[in-house]
């Protein structure tokens, strides 16, 4: 039986890829902070250590055959720390002989991107994060020369899943049980979005394909590609009631960026509500052949349940506390 090595395995991403790979029979170590294991799967072996580590995170990986970066240090710490933790997950996944499964984004791309971005875009980064994200995939690059296979699965914005930290649930989803949207777009702008529990399966293909693969691939998950206007349709369709739409106020950002790190960092990035993209990527779809994607109207309703939020089919808004021990 294979084994894979969650990192951030309490995270929102790396919760929901362990599940998918436990689901598919494979033997789960969940790597966390000391002290943050509550949010690991069941059926995980539970792993505390330091990510930045590479003796901590060489020591969880040996024997394994793959190892999930689901490590997602604050904008503020990217800087400081991501070619650090780039360096200590190539290490372990050097020692291990594992392949390295990344899950990447839309920031190399920049402002300039086209409306449909593919496999021959090209990157041109015009924030720091951007850069940031280019400099850590050159290197994944350059390790797989000398040995470390890495795939990249390059995503929009997630949502589903349980727990918190994205703009579906932050900003847009928020106040949907009261009935409300809000949107940070223009509502006929196309955006990408990743649902959480499809993306996650389509990482245990990739893992399960690994051998056919190169030493270093670069993917695009197309996801659900839709304007404001089609998202906040999906939302009410869900709910079974029209909703109140209203826009974000960035200006409030702008105030706040002033006094918050964070709030600048955030800023920066909201240029992708600005301009229309989407991802498409054939040769990954035909690698995914045999994975079914959720119904974009079906991951939403999925996603507000997910947040307590009552839909048509539920009836009623789960519990915050039955959904996080799900």
């Amino acid at each position: 039986m294979a084994t894979v090595l969650i990192l951030g395995a309490n995270g929102r991403v790396g919760r929901e890829t362990a599940k998918a790979f436990l689901a598919a029979g494979w033997t789960v170590r969940a790597f966390v902070r000391p002290g943050r294991g509550d949010g690991v799967p069941r059926g995980a072996t539970l792993i505390e250590g330091d990510a930045l580590s590479a003796e901590d995170l060489a020591a969880a990986a040996e024997g394994a055959q793959v190892i999930f970066n689901g490590l997602n240090q604050p904008y503020t710490k990217w800087r400081r720390d991501a070619r650090r933790q780039a360096d200590a997950v190539l290490e372990a996944a050097r020692r291990a002989r594992a392949t390295h499964l990344f899950p990447g984004n839309v920031y190399n791309y920049g402002e300039g991107m086209p409306a449909r971005v593919d496999a021959s875009t090209p990157y041109r980064p015009t924030t720091a994060k951007g850069r940031i994200r280019v400099e850590m995939e050159e290197h994944f690059r350059r390790a797989a020369g000398n040995g470390v296979q890495t795939l990249i699965l390059r995503a929009g914005d997630f949502y589903g899943g349980t727990g918190t930290g994205s703009w579906f649930d932050l900003v847009v989803a928020k106040d949907a049980g009261k009935g409300k949207v809000t949107y940070p777009g223009p509502l006929e702008m196309v955006h990408s979005w990743a649902y959480l529990p499809d993306l996650a399966r389509a990482f245990v293909v990739l893992a399960e394909k690994r051998g056919t693969l190169g030493r270093f691939e670069d993917f695009r998950f197309s996801g659900h590609s839709v304007t404001g206007r089609e998202l906040i349709a999906a939302v009410e369709k869900a709910r079974g009631t029209p909703m109140k739409t209203a826009s974000l106020p960035w200006w409030t950002l702008r105030i706040g960026s002033l006094v918050s790190r964070q709030w600048s960092e955030v800023l920066e990035m909201s240029y992708l509500w600005r301009v229309p993209h989407a991802l498409t990527d054939d040769r990954f779809e035909d690698i995914l052949a045999s994975s079914e994607a959720t119904p974009f109207e079906d991951a939403v309703a999925r996603a507000l349940a997910d947040l307590g939020i009552a839909t048509r089919e539920t009836g009623k808004a789960c519990s915050k506390a039955h959904l996080a021990a799900a």
